[in-house]
């Protein structure tokens, strides 16, 4: 199996963890809409603000 063909694979399962850089009103909104959808994602920002938050928030 080629990388790309095993990288459509982990996206179609699920498995694939997605990251997103900077947590602003794009990254947010983003990585919850990633989170809802069952995917694996994690969140990097410089703000310590942003960082302690909960989604109960927004």
């Amino acid at each position: 199996m080629s990388q790309h063909e095993n990288l459509l694979k982990k996206i179609e399962d699920k498995t694939y963890t997605i990251g997103i850089v900077g947590l602003g009103y794009v990254g947010l909104p983003l990585m919850w809409t990633f989170h809802q959808n069952n995917m694996p994602v994690l969140g990097f920002d410089i703000d310590a603000k942003k960082l302690n938050q909960d989604f109960k928030d927004y």
